[in-house]
């Protein structure tokens, strides 16, 4: 099969349809209305990174000559005006979403968002004083004089470009401003009487009292702008010297860097915004207009004057019994295997993990993979508690995390003064497995108990990421995760293959064409052949090529996949037996779950890895297996839970569409909270189970 012409989307096309798929979000009325806020919020925000990573990273590649560009499907030009174009169509959608439906129904629940020109007497005096008592130690005007006065716009912060007349020379004068969202919140309430709440946002505030800024002058209008800077720190991966120093040197520029688009209000004068382009040597390929506001993530922070009835009905994390009832959680682990979704279940098992290991004294060693966690994490005060106890603790730091960095850096410090072994990053290397594990003496004898998750150990991220965590002391399994941090820690790879895990650099590759090979295999032997992926993105080429022969053998493949797929399903002679589905819901689905038939004697595995190149050939990754029964049954569950979904998933077909799975039933099935349910009604089970068994043991005691 010709790589070249098989049928493939160029990854950042299709991650902008995923990010559609968010915006649409925010537009479903179903949605509870402040939810659909924070959709626009994380749509804003996604589209922020990507410009400042995904778009930075394309315009590098047009410094290279021609021959560099080849075998890269489209050229670069290409997907840059394919980004700009569609970009710039969302964006004029999110203006719709926003000004004709959300101002609207907010204003039906009593909430108005006030511009200057509707405020009363008391409002304006209001916001006068507020702007002299609040907002003036901030301010800091900057009249614009081409090839004389250049300002620098600081990264995605939001400015004021002020259009305005001298009155003595009677000539059109340029300033910017920039408006302190930052320090003082975006939002500020007003006083009303009027039984609604009523807000303005700062930059209404500050066009309202920007006369009094520029005596001397008539202002005649102001418009948003904003500047997103190239946000990757190109670190050579054969780099030589010391590592933590050139990513705290990288970070420090990472706010100076190169501009990657210039954010406009689109009804801005064409005259004015060619000033704007000469003063900030913008070209077109720069310019992107929005609506007349920008930073639109500061919706994060939109009051919800505690109408719980705008949002989600909260959720109450789930404890599993089962991890309950041991005089410890290691004697838990080693009575069976646990396995726990997130939200779902309470992560407070997994934080007991660590603050019983660090507090047990037979426990001797502690060890542990960091790829972003909390900036308050317990997780991380239980390593630096073990180590103060004397225990031996290990803890690889990943300082290559995008926008993880700084916090990285600050907790592999902190590790290190609490007498922590801190490893950090390999060249060209990033570490993405999420991995501990807990060594302890038993009878004499050394045990090992193990955390492995297809997510961080993040107390934060993982209240709204769903996420597997699997907790063992099966010996084939903790005996390999001891191999890879042996390899951590050695560079020295193991001298035993690893049969159980597949492991990135190792055999997660080829472990995984293996396994579509035998699917493919029993399709043309005529026995069932059955694959389901759930993943957060598809862009690996090799892969992708061997499920179209793998589809053309027969094989069903069902793919549920969040983020951006690469691959077309349902083309004539290439995917026919594929379909694909996204699921865009209240959780970020976070979980990667390989599912292979294999004639009945399924073969299921959980992963950190998404089937991108970089996961499969740049970092360090697990996938591992699940072999206990039970917790098999659970998995396959989620999948057919997830695959029936018909009220969050979409279809993707390579149309771009993203139109919404539907089907002829009654039944409306929103998968995220039938898996809640689901957990639910186990655990209420089990509890019951738990009772009888305590009055059972109590009345034969009796």
């Amino acid at each position: 099969m010709n790589q070249d012409k098989m049928p493939y989307v160029h990854r950042d096309i299709s991650w902008l349809t995923f990010n559609y798929r968010v915006l649409q979000e925010a537009k479903d009325p179903s949605v509870p209305l402040l939810e659909r806020l924070k959709f626009l919020a994380i749509y804003s925000n996604n589209l922020d990174e990507y410009f400042r990573v995904r778009v930075a990273s394309n315009r590098s590649l047009l410094r290279l000559k021609k021959k560099d560009l080849k075998n890269m499907g489209m050229t670069v030009e290409t997907v840059l005006d394919e980004i700009h174009k569609t970009v710039n169509k969302q964006q004029e959608e999110f203006s719709k979403i926003f000004s004709k439906n959300i101002l609207a129904e907010l204003s039906s629940h009593g909430i108005d968002i006030l511009k200057r020109n509707e405020l009363n007497e008391e409002q304006q005096e209001f916001i006068e004083n507020y702007f002299r008592d609040n907002m003036l130690p901030y301010v800091q005007p900057v009249l614009l004089v081409k090839n004389k006065i250049l300002p620098f716009l600081n990264d995605a912060a939001l400015y004021l470009a002020i259009n305005m007349e001298d009155r003595e020379e009677h000539k059109t004068r340029y300033a910017i401003l920039q408006i302190p969202s930052a320090p003082l919140g975006r939002f500020v309430e007003l006083p009303t009487n009027n039984g609604k709440q009523e807000l303005i946002m700062l930059d209404d505030i500050v066009r309202h009292s920007i006369a009094f800024l520029f005596p001397g002058y008539d202002i005649r209008d102001t418009h948003s702008i904003k500047l997103t800077r190239d946000a990757e720190l190109y670190i050579d991966d054969e780099y030589s010297g010391d590592l933590i120093a050139k990513i705290k040197k990288s970070i420090t520029k990472r706010n100076v860097g190169p501009a990657t688009r210039f954010v406009y209000d689109r009804t801005m004068p064409k005259k004015m915004l060619e000033f704007l382009m000469g003063v900030f040597s913008l070209k077109q390929g720069d310019l992107l207009p929005e609506g007349r506001y920008h930073n639109n993530f500061d919706f994060f922070n939109f009051p919800d004057f505690d109408l719980k009835k705008l949002k989600e009905k909260p959720i109450k994390a789930l404890t599993k019994i089962s991890m309950e009832n041991g005089a410890s959680i290691f004697e838990n682990i080693a009575r069976e295997d646990h396995l726990l979704l997130y939200p779902y279940h309470d992560y407070e098992h997994t934080i007991r993990f660590f603050e019983e290991a660090a507090q047990d004294p037979d426990v001797t060693h502690i060890k542990i993979t960091q790829y972003r966690v909390a900036r308050k994490s317990r997780i991380m005060n239980a390593l630096i508690n073990a180590s103060k106890a004397g225990k031996q603790v290990t803890a690889f730091v990943e300082v290559k995390a995008r926008f993880d960095e700084e916090a990285n850096l600050e907790w592999a410090e902190k590790l290190e003064k609490a007498g922590v072994k801190v490893l950090y990053s390999f060249p060209g290397l990033k570490v993405h497995c999420k991995l501990a594990m807990v060594n302890r003496i038993e009878n004499t004898e050394h045990k090992t108990y193990c955390y492995m998750s297809t997510g961080n150990f993040h107390e934060g991220t993982v209240k709204v990421y769903t996420d597997y965590g699997f907790f063992t002391a099966d010996s084939h399994l903790t005996n390999e995760v001891i191999r890879i941090f042996n390899f951590l820690e050695t560079v020295k790879a193991p001298l035993q293959p690893f049969k159980h895990l597949m492991v990135g650099q190792f055999n997660l590759r080829s472990k995984l064409n293996h396994l579509i090979d035998k699917e493919i295999q029993n399709a043309k032997a005529g026995k069932k052949a059955k694959i389901i992926l759930k993943i957060n993105s598809i862009e690996d080429r090799d892969v992708i090529e061997k499920l179209y022969k793998a589809s053309n053998a027969g094989v069903k493949i069902q793919i549920i996949c969040r983020g951006l797929c690469c691959l077309v399903p349902g083309i004539k002679g290439y995917s026919e037996n594929i379909s694909v589905i996204s699921i865009v819901d209240r959780f970020l689905e976070h979980t990667r779950v390989y599912y292979f038939h294999n004639q009945g004697e399924e073969q299921i595995y959980l992963s950190s890895a998404d089937i991108m190149t970089r996961n499969l050939s740049y970092r360090i990754e697990a996938a591992f297996p699940i072999y206990d029964k039970t917790l098999k049954k659970e998995v396959r569950d989620y999948l057919r839970i997830q695959l029936l979904d018909n009220t969050k998933a979409r279809i993707i077909d390579g149309k771009k569409n993203d139109e919404y799975k539907v089907d002829k039933s009654d039944l409306k099935i929103r998968s995220q909270m039938e898996m809640y349910y689901y957990f639910k009604r186990r655990e209420e089970l089990a509890m019951q189970e738990e009772q009888e068994k305590e009055e059972y043991r109590i009345s034969n005691k009796e």
